[in-house]
Parts: structure tokens; sequence; C-alpha cells
């Protein structure tokens, strides 16, 4: 700080130091000093100074600012400080704001040089430019809004270089697309700024700013803006979107795929009351206008033009302009340029143009609106301007419309005149101003009418039908013949380019025409002392029309009246004019200037109303017949003769091939209708189909409940006891009742087999033991004994595999009975809400369900007890096969193991005694169910019959 002082303030003793000196001391300061206040320090004294010595602090501090911001990027504050420096150093803008209107006029010349030339030197090395990237992606207020008016500023003075190197610099486009999402305002609204000098010129750059979401992001800047009543960040923006889309294909296909074109309909609501608009709002809405008219310019292909017409259309924009056209109190300049953006909205779009001809003016009574803008074309109160937006937007309203054009013409036809004349049509407004003493006017509608025949044969043969009354008690005349006696008149140039152009576009390619021209003996010779004549510059267009119209009435004649047939009509030409004139003659239109301007675009352009001469359609009818005419000229008559019958034999051709159009189109529609016709009768038999599919499965649901209530019904009459009704309800089928009752024999016949196996065991004990008991008598009876023991010990092995299949055999079969017992339970449960169960019933077979869940758990503990058995019988064999093995010293043993299996035995009695009961007891459950199984009486009797069976068995033991 004290170095400051020194350098900058305070009195002094010496001399006082210059601007230049002081300059370079601070740059040493920065250059020198360890500590980052005093460089800080130095960097803040350079800024102040950067302004009044801009040259001196740009040549000597800005090698040391850039080091600084490569080195010092830790501190904030003399980040900040370095890149004001540098952008006070680069940009003009200071300078301009400081010049007075009384500086030189070279003075802003050499401003922008230096601006220039500081940048040239700062992007020299490109490493510059990235790390001034690198230093805008800060967050910090202080390090990234200088950042972005500095490369601001770069890019205007040299755009095309710094673009390049932000293109090639990694994610260097993506770093600034950040600045639109900062949510301090300043920073977004210079990012906005930033990103129009960066997008200009620049397709690649604009695809990449385009799909990083600019679209998106700046349509809800302006939405929250407020739309048109927005201020000038809303202006920028619509500049950035003008920069974006205009010229790039790309981009305006991606714009109308992502429906941003609806997110533009809100832009042009504009209330009842229109006065008092700001000068901010009209600036507004005029960019708002041309963005729509960029993504509708003739001059874009046009299959993306047609897209983006239909997509205004359908929603509601084409419909929010014509709002504003007809709307009171609009601004004029706003009120010019929507003519201008509804014209290109309608320009060949069929759709378009018919919702434009059905608009009417809020007027009483309505009016259409193409009638209230041809009011406004022939007004010669009204502005320039304005005059030409409305003839634009009847052009383009025409433009490929046969419809529309039919529907002009016919106005003028006699049939369709209103005779009360009530309401001015489209056709009278245009015989008004092409007969009135206002030259703008006559050329305004002469082109007007041009267009509304414009490649149209059929309409050019009808407007030969009109007829006009000139004054009281004279016959009526003809449109081409007053059109013809204008000319002759003598009238002023502009009336009679527009009548000559009016009057080629309707004698070209209509022979018909051409023979009602030739008809008045007075056209020719009027037409040949035009172009005879020597006369100035500006009689020498009228002269090459002139020359155009006789050259159409020569190649389009048909040769049907003698005196003007082509021949003749090219000697009269080689006798008054001379050939070589007239080809000079007809190339005056070609060369001169504001053809070439008429040539540029569709839209009419003239910086004054005198400049108004050429059509931008007729200019491609005269590049069309120039050259065929010129030819036409030299030809001789075996010439024509030969073209002649080109002519016809190509009209044949045409004539065939337009009858065969015409019925393939014919064909078309009955393949169409035919179509239809398929389309409707599948539809209906698709209906049938479904229709009569509900009434089959209507009629089997009746099906169904007729066999439920007459199976209810016989079950009435035939059982009365409550579990017979039980089953019935609960549906049971008598398929099942018959498998149940198979399985029960099953069972019996099992049952029978196990107590037959047991008897035979018994016996076998009874003769174990008597064998056991001979074994003491003598050796051989020994050994004779110990043969027979392993011979039972073999057979009751055999027994006891039998015996465990036979476990297992039961072991499965309980299984499936439990199974079956499960699905008679699901079936108990979807039937029960089918068939309506009454309370009762309910309560029965809740009874029924615990009583077979429980008689389940019991079986479950049945097959744990026989598993348990047929382990322990396991283990016996293998402890028999050993004793039988020791029989001879082990006779005690063996009487144990013969009496451990005697204990076995009887507690299988017990095991299959029990499990006989609890067959019994499943019995008399699938009885109470209501299962037929057996008589009582046999039921009794086969009961008593075992009992009897398990006396005797324990008679035995």
């Amino acid at each position: 700080m004290n170095f400051l002082r020194g350098v900058m303030g305070g009195p002094s003793a010496g001399p006082q130091p210059s601007g230049a000196e002081t300059i370079q001391k601070l740059c040493d300061r920065v250059a020198s000093s360890t500590l980052l206040d005093d460089r800080r320090d130095a960097v803040r004294a350079l800024k102040s100074l950067s302004k009044k010595y801009r040259l001196e602090v740009g040549i000597q501090a800005m090698e040391h600012l850039i080091h600084v911001l490569q080195t010092d990027r830790s501190d904030s504050e003399i980040i900040g400080y370095a890149l004001d420096t540098l952008y006070n150093v680069i940009s003009n803008d200071l300078e301009e704001e400081e010049q007075d209107d009384s500086e030189e006029e070279n003075l802003p010349k050499q401003v922008d040089d230096l601006g220039s030339q500081f940048t040239e030197i700062f992007i020299k090395q490109q490493e510059n430019v990235t790390l001034l990237l690198t230093l805008v992606e800060e967050f910090d207020f202080h390090v990234r809004w200088p950042g972005v008016k500095l490369l601001t500023s770069l890019l205007k003075q040299q755009g095309t270089q710094v673009q390049q190197i932000i293109l090639v610099s990694p994610m260097g486009v993506s770093r600034l697309m950040d600045l639109l999402a900062d949510s301090r305002e300043v920073i977004r609204n210079d990012g906005v700024l930033l990103l129009q000098q960066l997008t200009k010129s620049n397709a690649a750059i604009q695809k990449i700013v385009a799909f990083e979401n600019a679209f998106e992001r700046l349509l809800d800047i302006i939405t929250e803006e407020g739309n048109s009543d927005g201020g000038i960040v809303v202006e920028d923006c619509l500049l950035l979107l003008q920069n974006l889309l205009k010229n790039n294909n790309s981009n305006q296909n991606f714009f109308k795929e992502g429906s941003y074109i609806q997110r533009m309909k809100p832009w042009f609501e504009v209330g009842d009351d229109n006065c008092g608009w700001s000068a901010q709002k009209v600036t507004n809405l005029h960019l708002m206008l041309q963005l729509v008219r960029v993504l509708v310019s003739p001059t874009n292909p046009p299959g993306a033009t047609s897209s983006c017409q239909k997509a205004m259309f359908h929603c509601g924009l084409l419909q929010q302009l014509c709002t504003i056209l007809m709307a009171t109190g609009v601004p004029a300049d706003i009120l010019t340029e929507t003519i201008n953006t509804v014209s290109e909205v309608i320009r060949g779009c069929q759709m378009n143009q018919d919702y434009f001809a059905s608009v009417n003016a809020p007027s009483n009574p309505p009016r259409p609106a193409i009638v209230v803008l041809l009011m406004s074309m022939v007004n010669e109160r009204q502005p320039f301007v304005l005059r030409c937006a409305v003839l634009y937007c009847f052009q383009c309203f025409l433009y490929k419309n046969q419809k529309g054009q039919g529907e002009i013409v016919s106005t003028l036809l006699p049939s369709t005149i209103d005779a009360t004349g009530n309401s001015v049509s489209a056709g009278q407004l245009l015989c008004g101003g092409l007969f009135s003493t206002d030259s703008l006017s006559n050329w305004c509608a002469a082109v007007a009418l041009a267009h509304a025949l414009q490649e149209n044969a059929t309409l050019k043969e009808q407007l030969l039908r009109v007829q006009l009354a000139t004054s009281i008690g004279n016959p009526p005349v003809s449109l081409l013949q007053q059109c013809t006696n204008i000319l002759s008149q003598g009238s002023k140039v502009q009336t009679r380019v527009g009548l000559l152009m009016l009057l080629c576009t309707w004698l070209s390619n209509c022979s018909i025409a051409v023979t009602h021209f030739l008809h008045n003996p007075a056209n020719i010779p009027f037409l040949t002392g035009q172009i005879a004549e020597n006369l100035g510059e500006e009689e020498q267009l009228v002269q090459g029309l002139c020359a155009l119209l006789l050259g159409i009435s020569i190649y389009y004649n048909d040769n049907s009246l003698e005196n003007y047939r082509k021949e003749k009509l090219k000697q009269l030409i080689e006798k008054r004019i001379g050939r070589e004139n007239f080809i000079e003659k007809l190339g005056f239109i070609s060369k001169h200037e504001l053809y070439s301007r008429a040539a540029q675009k569709p839209q009419p352009s003239f910086s004054s109303p005198d400049h108004m001469m050429f059509d931008h359609e007729f200019t491609k009818l005269v590049k069309e017949l120039e050259g065929v005419i010129s030819k036409a000229i030299y030809k001789s008559s075996e010439e024509d003769k030969k073209e002649e019958e080109v002519k016809k034999t190509l009209e044949q051709h045409d004539n065939i091939v337009t009858h065969y159009k015409k019925v393939i189109r014919e064909q078309d529609q009955e393949l169409e209708e035919l179509k239809q016709r398929i389309n409707t009768l599948t539809s209906q038999n698709e209906q049938l189909q479904g229709t009569v599919t509900q009434q089959v499965s209507q009629i089997q649901q009746h099906k169904d409940q007729y066999n439920l209530l007459k199976v209810q019904l016989g079950k009435d009459t035939q059982h009365h006891n409550s579990h017979s009704d039980t089953f019935q309800m609960n549906g049971i089928q008598m398929e099942e009742v018959s498998k149940l009752k198979e399985e029960l024999e099953e069972w019996k016949n099992k049952h029978e087999l196990l107590q037959g196996q047991l008897r035979e065991k018994d016996s076998l004990i009874e003769k174990l033991k008597t064998s056991q008991l001979e074994m003491g008598a003598t050796e051989q009876s020994s050994q004779t004994s110990k043969s027979g023991g392993l011979e039972l010990s073999n057979e009751l092995q055999k027994e006891l595999e039998m015996l465990r299949s036979q476990i297992q055999l039961q072991s499965a079969e309980i299984s499936k009975l439990q199974i079956e017992n499960q699905r008679l339970q699901i079936m108990n449960t979807t039937a029960d809400p089918v068939l309506g169960d009454s309370g009762a019933t309910a309560a029965n077979n809740s009874e029924l369900e615990g009583r077979l869940e429980q008689e389940i758990k019991e079986l479950k503990s049945e097959v744990k007890a026989l598993s348990e058995e047929k382990e322990s019988l396991k283990q016996h064999l293998d402890s028999s096969s050993s004793t039988v093995a020791i029989l001879q010293d082990e006779k005690s043993k063996l009487q144990q193991e013969v009496a451990e299996s005697k204990k076995e035995q009887d507690d299988l009695l017990v095991l299959l005694a029990d499990q006989d009961q609890k067959l019994s007891a499943l019995k008399i459950k699938l009885k109470d169910l209501g299962v037929p199984v057996e008589d009582e009486d046999d039921i009794e009797s086969g009961d008593q019959g075992d009992e009897d069976e398990d006396g005797d068995e324990e008679e035995q033991d």
C-alpha cells in the first residue's frame, strides 16, 4: 500500500511520474512481488488506470495479467481485478460510450483497430482462451461475471478465430451453456449476450448449443420475463433464438420435433386494449414475428416449411396471428410485420390458405379478411410498406392455390357479381385499383390479378368473359380490351409496366387469349411502334416488356387469324424492327437492376414506390420465355410447321395422359371408397362377432344355471337328508364319488392281505418255537434245527421286506387320500359363493371340515408311527441275521430274539387294529358325506367279522 501511495497519490517533492511510468512500476510490482496482497493492490491500480491509459496498460500489463490468471487462481479477488483490467483494454464499448459527438470521424476506426489488435494478441496463445473458459466455470461472482464479459468482448473483436478455439476446446460450448442456468440474473443475461456472439454464422456451434437444451432454457426465460411484455432480456433471448434457427435446417427440424412451436402461441395473446404499447414491447413482438418467419421462410426446404406451417395451424398459432391482424389499435409496424408473417405461414399450404379465406373482419356486416386487406392495398393514403405487405399476403394466398384463384376470378364473372351492390368483392377492388389514377394502385392490382391467373389456363380463358362498363351509354368492353386501351393512352411507366406484366402472364400458355388479343387490330401496330422507337432509359423497360408481349403472341399463336399468323408477324418484325433490334430490346428486361432485385426473393421489398417495377413470379416467367421467344423469331415457316406438328402430337399425348390420369384418379377414388367400405364392414363384423360371443357366453351361463337348478330339483325329490343336500350344494360330482368308492375297496383288500400275512407270520413263529424246543435232543437234531432256523430266518426276512413295501404303499395311499381330501375342501370352498348356501349348510360344512382335518392329523401320526415301525423292523432283521449265524452257540439269545419278535408282532397287531378302526371311521365319514358305500347291515356284519377275527388272534396269542 505504501508503494501505491507513492506511485499514485500524495504530494511529493519531485516531479510527478507519467502514466506510462506508473504503469511500468505497477507491472514490475505484479511480476516481482512475493506477497499476494501487494500483487492484488498492483492489479487493482492497473484496473483503475486501464480506462484512461488503455493503450499503455494493454501493451505493458497484458502478459503480467495473463500470468496472474494462471498462477493466482486461489484468490478470487485478484482474478476478478485481472479480468476487469483485460476487459477494459480489449473492449471497445467503454471508449464508444465516452466519445463525444465532436470527436474526429476517424477515432471510432482507431478504437476498433485497437480492440481488435489486443484481442489478436490475447488469443494468439489458445491456452489463454481455454484458461478463460475454465475461469467462467467458477461460481464466484467476482470471477465468473468479468470472465463472461471478457469472453463476449473477444468474440465481438475476433469472432471467427475465438469460435474455432472454443469449438476445439473440450466441452467448451457446454461450459458456456451452464450460464443460462445461473440463478444470478446478471450472469444469466450476460450469458445470453455471450451466446449471441458465439453462435453468429457458425452452424456447428449452433447445433451444439441447440442440442444442449438451449431452446428449452431460452423459452423458459422468455416465459418468466413475461413474453412480449418483458424487458430487454426477452429481446436478447429472441435474438439468440434467431441465430440458432436462421438458415439452419437441422435446428429448425429439432425445434419443430421438440414441440417448441406450440410454446410460441402465448407470445401473441394480445388483449382488447391495444393502446399505449411500450417501445420494448413493440421490439419484442417484432422479433417474435420474425422468429416465426424464420421457420416458414420460402428459402427453407419445402418439406421443412410445410411441416412447420401445419404445426402452426394445429397449435392455434395461425389463428392467433389472424386475431392480431384484425385487431384495432395495433401499431403500424407490428401490423405490417404480422401481415408478412401470416403471408409466409399460409404460402403454399392448402389447409392454412383455406383457413385464411374463412377469416372475417370484426365489422358490420362482417367482411372477409382478404377484402379488407385489398381495400388497404388500393388505398393510396395507406403507408407504402403496409401496401407492399398486403400485396405479398395476397400473392402467398394464391400461391399454388387453384381453389383460391378460382374464388377471386369468380368475383369478376358476370354470373357472380352482386347486383345489389351492398358488398364489395375482391374482384371489384382489383378492377378499381387497376384503373384508378394512382399508379401504385394500378401496379399492385395488376400484379395481384396476374397471380390469380398464374399457371391456370382455365381461369385465363374465363377471365376473357369479364365485361366492364366504362361510361354511361357506351357498350361494355372486355377487361383485356380495357387494359390495352390504357396502355395506348400513354399513362405512367409504373402503370404500363404493371399492365404489361398482367398481359404477358395472361397470354402465356393460352392460345385463346392470344387470339383475343390479336383480334384487336390496334394492338400489334402499337407494340411494334413502341419497340421500334428510340426512347430514353425509362422507356427501355416498357420496350422490353412490349417485345416480350409480342413474342408471346407469336410463340403461343395457333394461326387461327389469317392476318396474324406466326409467319406474318415475324415478317412484320423483320421489316419494322429488325430481328437483332427485337432481341436486344427483349434483353432489356433481364439486364435491368430492379429485375435482379425482384428475382432474389418472393417478398416485395422496395426502398420507394418508384422502384416498384417487377414481381418475383414474373421474373421466373421472363427467364422461361426469353430463350424460346428468341429461337421462335429466327425459325423458318417449315420449322414452325414441324414444331406445330410436334406440339399437336404432344398435345395428343398430353390428352391421352390426361385421360388416363383421370381414369386412374377415378379408380383411386373407387379404391378409396371400397377400402372405406371394407373398413366399415370389418368394424361391423368385429362388433357382431363380439355381440355373438357375448350372447354365446350368456347362453352358456343360462344352460349352467338350468342344469344346476335341474340337479338341485332332482336331489330334493330323491334325497331328503341334510348330508345329501350338503353334498349336492357343494357341487361334488359323481365321478369323484366313484373314485372314492374304488379307493375304499382297495384299502379293504389291502387290509385283508395284511391280515393274511400276519396269520402266516404267526404260523411261522409257532413253527420256530417248536423247532427251538427240539433243538436240545441231539446234535443231529441241532444241526437240522440250525438249517431250519436259517431257512426260517430267511423267510422271516422276506416277510419283513414284503411288510415294509406294504407299509410304504399304505403311506402313499394315505398321502393320496390326504390330497383328495384337500381337493374336496377346495371344491367345497369354491362352490359355496356360486350356489349361495344357507346358514345351516355353512355350519355343517365347517364342522365337516374340522373333522376331516382331525382325521388327517391322525393319519399323519399313524404314518409316522408306521415309519418308526419300519425302522425297528429293519433293525430286528439285522439282529435276527446275526442270531441265526451264531444260533448253535447262542440259543438263549435266539429265544430272546424270538420273544422280542413276538413283542414287535404284538405292537404291529395293535397298530393294524388302530388302522382298521381309523379306516372304519373314515368310511363312516364318507357315508356321512352322502356316499353310498355299503348297506348299514353289510357294514355291521363286516365289523362283526373283523371283531371275531381279532378275538381269534387274541386266543392264539
